[in-house]
């Protein structure tokens, strides 16, 4: 499996999270990320970050769909909603 890069979206103006698929050493990863640019603007991964089985994707599927999640990403929906409304 080659590095293939699944998703990429923006931490802060300096950070960018990049989920990836990689093998290393035999074993089929995925990667979850911090990548920072260097001097000459190239994105370079950090330590920050994750690297687990891709035989454990369903789990972390499972515990991300669970409810205190979803409740946790609407009310992190709602604060944006009202720091947008609090700057109109």
């Amino acid at each position: 499996m080659d590095n293939k890069v699944i998703s990429q979206f923006n931490k802060n103006a300096r950070e960018t999270i990049q989920i990836t698929l990689n093998n290393f050493k035999g074993y089929n990863l995925l990667d979850i990320r911090v990548y920072t640019k260097d001097d000459t603007g190239k994105l370079v991964p950090t330590r920050k970050g994750i690297s687990i089985s891709t035989r454990l994707i369903p789990q972390l599927k499972e515990a991300l769909e669970k409810k205190e999640i979803e409740e946790a990403i609407k009310e992190a929906e709602m604060e944006e909603a009202i720091k947008k409304a609090d700057t109109v």
